[in-house]
């Protein structure tokens, strides 16, 4: 699953509206909604914009990868 996949589960799981995190994060909504719907990749500003509103270390959302 992807990182964008996993905040919008967390956003879901929590009752956090896309909305609320746009305004608070300063993320445009259009954006937000491109990339919590598998659209568009977030950057790395806007990552450490979402977790630091919702207060979450970045593994939350992020899952190492496996080297063989």
């Amino acid at each position: 699953m992807s990182v964008e996949k996993r905040i919008k589960l967390f956003l879901v799981e929590n009752d956090i509206k896309q909305k609320t995190l746009s305004e608070a994060t300063g993320i445009d909504s259009s954006k937000l909604n491109m990339s919590l719907n598998g659209h568009r990749s977030l950057t790395f500003d806007e990552f450490s914009l979402i977790i630091g509103f919702l207060g979450v270390q970045a593994n939350k959302f992020i899952e190492p990868k496996q080297t063989q």
